[in-house]
């Protein structure tokens, strides 16, 4: 079997989180047992195939080649009290910054299912946020590093020693049961990815990155609101409503709210309300 055989490609919008239906047995699905099926499936699928050195291609092993499985690493992974194992195979590891779960990437990728059905390809880089896309990518590129860009004289650029791999993913760090497009429910995927640079983001620009509005420090910007007004600090402009915009919260002008804290209560401004 050879992935690079391409039966159909959909757009980018596949990797975001756009959809909303839900499968007519969710409240019967069992995400835990789903869990381990798919973990079965994704080990029975490694020990199987091969990465061919020759076109990058996967194939299926015939002549004894060295399986995925001995090539792999293993991401452990819990979400609502889900354990999950993400395998990603790391061909390069880049020379420059690893990202965060918060910060976008600049990427290059093919998306596959098991059977080889390529379902988004894209080969020009493009910049994409990992608050954006499923777990899975959001998760497996934390593994990898970008490159060092090289600016031409023409002042066109490309980037060399660059994070290089493959990220094999279970259907619950991906779409679930439910069905997206040409992918099945409850369907593991593929990505070969290639990272060719990190942005540390700062999604509401307002001074602080998204990275550092983790204030619960469990590497997911989303469950952050200090307010409580629904919007998570990553995304609010006003992190405690206190009226005062997070960015005007920096008393001592050094351009860095997080350090300013005029009651001295431990807590900064830009978080404290009666501050």
């Amino acid at each position: 079997m050879n992935i690079k055989n391409l039966l159909i490609v959909i757009t980018v919008g596949t990797l975001l989180f756009a959809c909303n239906k839900k499968d007519n047995n969710t409240s019967t699905f069992d995400a835990a047992q789903q869990s381990i099926d798919d973990d079965a499936t994704l080990i029975e699928y490694l020990q199987t195939h091969y990465l061919n050195d020759t076109d990058g291609g996967i194939w299926t092993i015939t002549n004894g080649e060295t399986p995925l499985m001995d090539n792999v690493e293993v991401q452990n992974i819990t979400k609502n009290d889900i354990a999950y194992k993400l395998y990603y195979l790391k061909e390069v590891e880049g020379v420059g910054a690893a990202p965060t779960r918060a910060d976008s990437v600049l990427v290059t990728y093919t998306g596959m299912l098991l059977d080889s059905t390529v379902f988004d390809s894209r080969s020009r880089i493009t910049w994409l946020s990992l608050t954006q896309v499923i777990d899975g990518w959001s998760y497996g590129f934390t593994n990898f590093k970008g490159g060092t860009k090289v600016i031409n004289p023409d002042e066109s650029f490309y980037y060399e020693n660059y994070g290089k791999g493959i990220l094999f993913i279970p259907s619950g760090l991906a779409y679930g049961n439910i069905i997206q497009a040409v992918i099945p429910k409850n369907s593991p995927l593929i990505f070969q990815i290639t990272l060719q640079d990190v942005n540390q983001s700062d999604d509401d620009n307002d001074t602080v990155l998204s990275k550092d509005e983790d204030i619960d420090h469990d590497g997911n910007v989303k469950n952050d609101d200090t307010d409580g007004d629904g919007i998570a600090n990553y995304l609010d402009v006003d992190d405690d409503n206190d009226g005062i915009l997070t960015k005007n919260e920096d008393a001592n002008g050094d351009g860095n709210p997080m350090n300013d804290d005029t009651d001295q209560d431990g807590i900064p401004d830009y978080l404290d309300a009666d501050s």
